[in-house]
């Protein structure tokens, strides 16, 4: 079973594309590598995970 990239933005599947991108930017700012430098591995991981789950979201959008 794959990712749901709907729920790790917390959006529904309707949301617009201007929804998309508020909910993505306040999780991507928080986890960005840059904001996390003593966890960086991690803020990676999750922070890779946002964004594709941002485009993926966009385009099916």
């Amino acid at each position: 079973m794959g990712v749901d990239y709907y729920k790790v933005l917390q959006v529904d599947r309707s949301t617009k594309d201007d929804d998309l991108k508020k909910a993505y930017r306040k999780p991507a700012m928080k986890r960005h590598p840059d904001k996390n430098p003593n966890n960086k591995k991690d803020a990676e991981a999750k922070f890779k995970t946002i964004s594709e789950a941002y485009d993926v979201c966009v385009l099916v959008g």
